[in-house]
């Protein structure tokens, strides 16, 4: 499987934060499923100087660019505009 370093940055404005919160069960519903299909390896919040969640880094996996698609245009935090950009790279877990 192709692996991916996943970077969202959430929106700034004032109600961020309270969007992303209605939003996380789901988003933690979606991760759970990809963990279950051997999509997910490793996942959490980007936390601000407050302890306050303003992003996500994710690594995950999958066997081609079209599934990789396809969960940018289901995942939540995308599809609710929580994350204001994602980035997403190459990447490969070391061998340890």
């Amino acid at each position: 499987m192709k692996q991916y370093l996943v970077t969202g940055y959430d929106y700034i404005d004032a109600g961020a934060l309270q969007r992303r919160m209605g939003v996380r069960p789901h988003h933690l519903d979606g991760a759970k499923a990809l963990l279950q299909n051997g999509n997910y390896v490793v996942g959490g919040a980007i936390l601000n100087d407050e302890g306050n969640m303003v992003g996500s880094v994710t690594v995950l996996q999958f066997e081609s660019e079209e599934e990789l698609e396809a969960w940018k245009q289901n995942e939540p935090y995308i599809t609710q505009k929580i994350w204001e950009s994602v980035d997403v790279k190459p990447f490969k877990v070391a061998d340890v």
